[in-house]
């Protein structure tokens, strides 16, 4: 008998290595607590808390004679240790594993304590993990005699006249007390109906044996994706009249093909697997496992279209695997991301040689019979495979390990590599029946000629990046990162190792019909890897943390779903934009026909060719005025099968809440996802809104989460009061087990507050259930932040000789909001700063002067009550006619300014450009040196190697006239996640006057740009007025100085590069009111950070002071500081060799 062990728990969390016996001290602080659980996520501000849980349990139980007692674990993160009675039972390392201890001869009659301990130490996982119990826990009683866990082993083969199924059953005895058991299969419908039944008698004794028997079913109903008829196996062993032992699992009847020409087969039927990689965190739960919550994740998925998962990168969960089964979703069940060579300091790779036999043999029993399963996955992107020949040795270990226990192939060992195109990944590629690459789409073709055997697929692909609801707009410009530290919408952000875009991810897999299909990266966001930023959770997914389908899922909902009988359209952006601003809008849609209307009236019609085209997406560009956008679909006939519309909408008026379901079970697992809105008067939804929303949750249900599914919003998930993110928040409401009414309650600053009524009816209860656990209140925040920037154009967007300058004025939505704070900058359509404009501010207006010609955007920014940028407004202007543009050398220049490449190179990092392998020349014509010139460069670059990579800088364009090379070295840092390490070069010759610059790079890397050492800034008198800010509480700003520089005042300078050499003294010209001045100078780096103390005594009229310094080297911002009672008048400084 097997039952849920999971209520009564409790959990403190300790520092790393606390005893068992302070454990035990009377000044512990037990909370209690609901299994699963995950003790990080309720602190989303520390999400890797290097911690240890201890959880504990008090039991009274009477043994009975001839009775085992096991506590099994369907997974515990991680390196867990089970005491009972304060002795220790056993160790698990893994946390992805399931496990169970015969705790038989540990247990006393009467009472008994069972404590679990569970360290944590971060980094140990590429993403987040969670910790603690976060899967069920399981009481498990047995005879002496008994089935050995997961030791059923179900296989179906189909022959002429029907299907043979071969059952396995593994069982031992504890004892002497039997000679012969029989052992019984049934095989039951889902009408409850026997359609097969065999028995044999065997032989009992202490050893492990196997017993084979077989039944045939003639025509058993198939396990299909589009049906996924699932049959019982009841399991009995019997020792005279006595039924000792008893295990019950789903099953189905299905047969694989793997075909390297043709592809996936599922019953002798071709399926392309349209696969979506998905991490176990289900948001605001954490890691902690709930089916309900995972269902509603699968169904999502089917709606887009997903026939397959890949559970990356780690084994999952029981309940994933169940509703695989019974929703028809085939399943690529992956293993591990390391092997011996770890990946992060603390993760399984310490434990891997000593463990990985156990963890596999686990992982395969377990899942071995789910009709769903279709690979084991034994790694991704494993370096070991990479690097040496142990590599070789391993995959073959590690497939031997798997066969072992499931040697009828249940499922056919795979691996997801991004080394494949190497020799050391394709021998240990040859190793496995099926071979899966991780964005390696552009070696399909190649490897399919090289190795016309194997068996391909995309085992992870995409890698595209959205945030929902956001928009950066051009279309047309691929920028990776943004001041709000948000991913556009519009299929223009993706990363330098993933798809260009959808589109051609769509297209590279859709045309490779030998490949059995691709798993995208990913199905929905996750907590952790927030590339391109250092955010909270993911932007890959089609779908974000809270459940919300991004843009990007309905442009794989049409290419993945059939309009003839799931006819779908789907139009972006909302619409509520700056009037004037030229906006990209797109359509997608399963039709082969679509059409675009604005205010009734038609702005054309695409056709797509879905099969064979190679554009799949509707596209427009149109000023925003106000009004309605509608989009239609029409099928060959000409008969609209769908439309949508997105129309102008105003302030929110009202939250707005919608339920998934009315009703749930009482049994403390069900749950109701609850969408809160928001709608203007007239009941238009409103896209943009971010106002901050109370929910109270009474009665009979428990509010558990809330989520909005932005990455940069650091809010408790276990709170009661979120921002709506894009017009969103999603309310987890879980069942109590008390049946009753509950109440849903929403407030918002400034508007009436909301109720839903929801009920809760009572199911059969469970024993082993805790339903306790639910949000604490939010400490309050009143407010109302901005929901909008309305950019007003008082002139022209067209700056030329004649007509220089214009005004723009900001009016803030809605009227009265909490914050006031605006910025405003210019800059390019690939989101870099430019100086072709000055701007000057008054309050809410800013005035335009042209400087030079060029486009940009004119960007109006808040924070909103943040620390960072959160509001984002633009509107399009032209300059002509006024003078070219000429780059400053010294100062950053942002390789995507560039003006010249020999291909199109993708955008990067914060303005940068990400090469690919092979050639790149990234010019920039028109580079203006200057009289004295300079020939020392700095390349910031972000390389994903320690290893050295080639590095060439050109005068002029390589192959043209007069070119030529000035450098040819190596690029060589230890490299930081997504960060651009400088490294800098002394050139063969100083440039002077205006020229033009090539780099060159063979190698897949980001380059944010360059800079020169400008001799003249470094070793010239500086003014202190020609500083980049100050601020500070005293300080008077003269003719030629600043003077009466007082309390904590700093002035600052940025960009001030000293090159490789360095500088050694600083001579500042001053006037000190006091007897002694002090001056704190800082010199701060990317990656150090120095200062010094200057004391400057009293004099009448300005003095030269000369100090020395500590070698100061390389770019730095440099900062004049003075500390309380200072009075000093500041004329100039400089530095000197």
């Amino acid at each position: 008998m097997k039952e849920l062990f999971n209520n009564n728990w409790k959990f403190t969390k300790q520092p790393i290595g606390t005893e068992l016996d302070v454990i035990d001290s009377s000044n512990i602080n037990w909370e209690t607590i609901d299994i699963p659980h995950d003790w990080l996520i309720y602190d989303a501000k520390n999400l890797y808390e290097t911690s240890e849980g201890w959880y504990r349990k008090k039991i009274i139980i009477k043994k009975q004679k001839n009775k085992r007692y096991s506590i099994c674990f369907d997974g515990v993160y991680m390196d867990s240790t089970v005491f009972v009675n304060n002795q220790k039972v056993g160790d698990w390392k893994y946390g992805y594993s399931s496990f169970e201890f015969d705790i038989t001869n540990y247990l006393t009659n009467g009472a008994n304590e069972i404590k679990v301990r569970v360290i944590y130490q971060h980094p140990n996982s590429r993403w987040y993990s969670g910790a603690g119990i976060y899967r069920n826990v399981w009481w498990k009683t047995t005879d002496q005699v008994h089935f050995v866990t997961d030791g059923i082993y179900f296989t179906a083969k189909k022959n002429n006249q029907g299907w043979t199924a071969e059952i396995e059953a593994e069982y031992k005895s504890e004892s002497g007390e039997y000679n012969y058991a029989f052992i019984r299969h049934t095989i039951i419908n889902m009408r409850g109906v026997n359609v097969g039944i065999c028995e044999q008698k065997v032989k009992v004794s202490n050893e492990r044996r196997t017993n084979l028997q077989t039944i045939y079913i003639e025509q058993p109903v198939l396990w299909e994706l589009e049906c996924p008829f699932l049959y019982k196996l009841k399991s009995e062993l019997i020792c005279g009249d006595r039924v000792l032992d008893t295990v019950e699992q789903s099953i189905g009847f299905r047969s694989l093909r793997f075909d390297c020409n043709e592809g996936f087969f599922l019953n002798d039927k071709h399926v392309k697997l349209h696969g979506a990689c998905l991490h176990h965190d289900l948001g605001a739960l954490g890691a902690a496992v709930n089916k309900v919550a995972l269902k509603r994740q699968l169904l999502l998925l089917k709606e887009m279209g997903v026939n397959a998962i890949r559970t990356t990168h780690n084994m999952p969960s029981r309940e994933l695997m169940e509703l695989a089964d019974e929703m028809g979703i085939l399943i690529v069940s992956e293993a591990f991301d390391m092997w011996e060579r770890s990946k992060t300091k603390f993760d399984y790779a310490r434990f891997f040689n000593e463990w990985c036999e156990i963890d596999v043999k686990s992982w395969v029993r377990r899942d071995r019979n789910h009709p769903s399963i279709i690979m084991w996955s034994i790694g991704n992107e494993i370096y070991d495979t990479h690097v040496g020949e142990r590599g070789l040795e391993l995959t073959r270990i590690l497939r031997d390990i798997v066969q072992k226990n499931d040697p009828k192939q249940n499922a056919y060992v795979t691996i997801g590599s991004n080394f494949l195109r190497w020799e050391n990944a394709q021998k240990c590629a040859e190793q496995v029946p099926v071979v899966g690459y991780n964005y390696g789409e552009f070696l399909y073709e190649e490897h399919h000629k090289k190795y016309p055997h194997w068996v391909i697929y995309g085992s992870e692909t995409g890698s595209t990046l959205k945030s929902r609801g956001i928009y950066h707009f051009p279309a047309s410009e691929v920028v990776v990162s943004y001041e709000d530290e948000q991913c556009s919408s519009l299929d223009n952000c993706c990363t330098g190792w993933g798809a260009d875009n959808i589109p051609a991810n769509i297209i590279d897999d859709r045309d490779a019909k030998f490949s059995l299909g691709q798993f995208i990266w990913s199905g929905f966001d996750y907590i952790g890897e927030p590339s391109p930023y250092t955010t909270k959770n993911s932007y890959f997914g089609l779908i974000d943390t809270a459940g919300f389908k991004k843009d990007a899922f309905y442009l794989y909902q049409a290419e993945w779903t059939d309009y003839k009988t799931n006819p779908m359209i789907h139009l972006l952006p909302y619409w509520d934009f700056n009037d004037g601003q030229l906006i990209d809008i797109q359509v997608y849609s399963n039709a082969p026909k679509i059409e675009l209307f604005f205010n009734d009236e038609s702005l054309g019609i695409v056709e797509i060719d879905h099969l064979h085209g190679t554009e799949l997406v509707g596209k427009w560009q149109l000023p925003y005025q106000k009004g309605t956008l509608k989009a239609v679909a029409y099928d060959e006939k000409g008969s609209v099968i769908a439309t949508e519309e997105q129309s102008s909408f105003g302030d929110v008026a009202r939250l707005v809440m919608k339920a998934d379901k009315m009703t749930m079970i009482a049994n403390g697992q069900d749950m109701i996802f609850v969408e809160i809105s928001a709608e203007d008067e007239n009941g238009v939804a409103v896209a943009n809104a971010n106002n901050r929303v109370e929910v109270k949750v009474s009665g009979a249900g428990r509010l558990v989460g809330l989520d909005n599914g932005d990455s940069t919003d650091y809010d408790s998930y276990k709170g009661t009061s979120r921002r709506l993110f894009s017009g969103k928040l999603l309310a987890m409401i879980a069942a109590k087990e008390e049946a009753g009414k509950i109440t849903v309650k929403v407030t918002s600053e400034g508007l009436d507050p909301q109720e839903m009524i929801l009920d809760s009816i009572q199911g059969v209860r469970q024993k082993g259930i805790s339903a306790i656990v639910e949000n604490t209140e939010s400490e309050a925040v009143r407010e109302i932040p901005i929901r909008k920037i309305e950019l007003c154009n008082l002139s022209t967007n067209n700056l030329n000789h004649d007509n220089m300058s214009t005004q723009v004025q900001a009016k803030l939505y809605p009227s009265n909001t909490t914050y006031h704070d605006l910025e405003w900058k210019a800059v390019t359509d690939n989101n870099i700063i430019t100086d072709i404009v000055k701007i000057k501010v008054e309050r809410d207006t800013a005035r335009l002067t042209a400087v030079c010609d060029g486009s940009f955007r004119l960007r109006c920014t808040a924070k909103n009550g943040r620390n960072k940028t959160e509001i984002i407004s633009e509107l399009e202007f032209q300059i002509t006619g006024v003078g070219k543009m000429l780059f400053n050398p010294y100062k950053l220049v942002s390789a995507g300014l560039h003006n010249w490449s020999n291909k199109k190179i993708h955008s990067g990092l914060q303005g940068g450009l990400c090469t690919d392998h092979g050639l790149n020349y990234i010019g920039f014509r028109d580079v203006d040196f200057g009289e004295t010139g300079s020939d020392e460069i700095t390349i910031p670059i972000f390389h994903l190697s320690n290893n050295p990579t080639p590095i060439k800088v050109w005068r002029g364009i390589p192959g043209e006239e007069d070119s030529e090379l000035l450098l040819a070295s190596y690029y060589q840092k230890d490299y930081i996640y997504n960060v651009y390490i400088p490294q800098t070069y002394r050139l063969s010759k100083r440039l002077q006057g205006i020229q033009t610059i090539c780099i060159e790079t063979i190698d897949k890397l980001d380059i944010q740009g360059f800079y020169f050492t400008d001799y003249d800034k470094i070793y010239g008198r500086m003014s202190i007025k020609d500083n980049s800010r100050i601020y500070g509480d005293a300080f008077t700003i003269t003719e030629n100085a600043i003077e009466e520089i007082g309390n904590n005042v700093t002035i600052e300078f940025d960009n001030m590069n000293f090159g490789a050499e360095g500088v050694r003294k600083l001579i500042i010209c001053g006037r000190s009111r006091n007897d002694i001045n002090t001056i704190h100078v800082h010199f701060k780096r990317t990656d150090s950070y120095d200062y010094q103390i200057l004391e400057v005594p009293y004099s009448s009229e300005y003095e030269e002071y000369e100090f020395d310094l500590s070698n100061i080297s390389g770019m730095n911002q440099i900062s004049f500081t003075f500390l309380p009672g200072s009075s000093f008048d500041f004329k100039w400084f400089q530095f000197k060799k």
